[in-house]
């Protein structure tokens, strides 16, 4: 999704702790213009307002766009043109509020321009990034027909840390998906890490425990470099990452730590996959004490659809910033399709219950598991690198 600007959203670079306090900015000018007119029809009108209603359209310019900056303007020049009193600097108020008002109209769309054309370029860049780390899932690998999607979120100007990846190995095709906390460059170079080493070791460790193993060694070594990192990664940050693993047995074998357990649909229910021994995130061992991980067993028969989320998806919320998105109902309610277009279906419901407006970045990987006849049809799988 593409961010926009619309005339209720807090300007680019505003927090939510600072959105309240910049609705109530907006308000400044109109307060200011109905005080001048209540002076101007009270026995106080001899106190001069022009000088204060000419500067309420710069005011406006602060907080609003030229829609805004017109309105303070036209009641601003209603109080003059009303007003009851009059003096020498009557013309020249009115002339000085017109003059101030185009300045600000023109200052605004000036800097409007700008800030969508800087915007668009850190967006450029952000996808050039992701799109670097993140390849295209194949439609087809092995027993499986897969899809993914990467949904940016609503801001646009920081490069998340979503991480996923689908690959066809001597030991089934693996898949991963992953969460780094945070945003920007360090969250890119911990996915980037991540991602590599698991793009390796999945070919040729034959224990997918092993391989989650190789991805947190390789995170340890990111964060081990000078500068890599920053330090509120060092002391917060962390991964949350599942490794998924479907081979020719009618199963799924899970190695999760801690991320957003994967669903299963089968015949038109949904089933969360929750670990039996739940394991904390990649770069928090130090602060935990857990058991060694191990992958555990799940049915995924014939004709089930395994799904593989971040948690931009489950934690996206309604435009009362109450309800989370039921993803396990809107998985159910989605009519028979291939995995892209169900993924495509999961999308739509997703922005209609933001209102458009996904707060975080979000991605999703879909496998169909296929028949024995399906997969037969398969061509040969190439040799596996190493």
């Amino acid at each position: 999704m593409r961010a926009r600007f619309r005339s209720t959203a807090a300007p680019p670079g505003v927090d939510s702790r600072n959105r309240s306090l910049v609705r109530f900015a907006r308000w400044v000018p109109f307060a200011v213009v109905l005080i001048a007119l209540v002076i101007e029809f009270s026995p106080a009108n001899f106190l001069v307002t022009g000088t204060f209603l000419t500067a309420m359209p710069a005011v406006a310019a602060l907080t609003m766009g030229p829609k805004g900056i017109l309105s303070v303007t036209a009641l601003a020049l209603f109080t003059d043109l009303v007003s009851p009193a009059y003096d020498h600097a009557y013309y020249s108020n009115i002339a000085s509020l017109l003059l101030v008002s185009l300045a600000s109209v023109t200052m605004s769309n000036a800097i409007r321009t700008r800030r969508e054309d800087e915007l668009d370029q850190v967006r450029r860049i952000a996808m050039a990034a992701q799109e670097a780390i993140l390849h295209p899932v194949p439609a087809r690998l092995g027993p499986v027909r897969a899809a993914s999607m990467y949904l940016a979120a609503e801001t646009g100007a920081q490069i998340g840390g979503d991480l996923y990846e689908a690959v066809q190995t001597r030991y089934g095709v693996r898949l991963i998906v992953g969460d780094v906390r945070g945003k920007g460059l360090p969250a890119v170079r911990a996915a980037a890490a991540v991602l590599s080493a698991f793009r390796v070791t999945a070919h040729y460790e034959e224990e997918l425990a092993q391989v989650m193993n190789h991805c947190e060694a390789a995170l340890r070594q990111e964060r081990a470099v000078p500068g890599a990192v920053g330090q509120e990664v060092l002391l917060e940050g962390f991964v949350t990452v599942l490794i998924a693993q479907v081979s020719d047995t009618p199963e799924v074998q899970v190695v999760n730590r801690g991320h957003p357990p994967p669903l299963v649909l089968r015949r038109g229910k949904v089933r969360a996959l929750m670990p039996a021994s739940p394991l904390p995130p990649l770069g928090l061992d130090d602060l935990f004490t857990a058991p060694p991980a191990r992958a555990e067993s799940h049915p995924f028969a014939p004709g089930d659809r395994l799904l593989l989320y971040t948690d931009g998806v489950i934690e996206a919320r309604g435009p009362d910033d109450h309800d989370f998105f039921a993803l396990p109902e809107a998985m159910e309610a989605v009519r028979p399709c291939t995995p892209r277009e169900f993924l495509e279906e999961l999308h739509r419901g997703l922005i209609r219950h933001t209102a458009d407006r996904l707060a975080d970045d979000a991605a999703m990987l879909l496998v169909d598991r296929l028949g024995e006849d399906e997969a037969d049809e398969q061509p040969a799988q190439p040799p596996s690198p190493g």
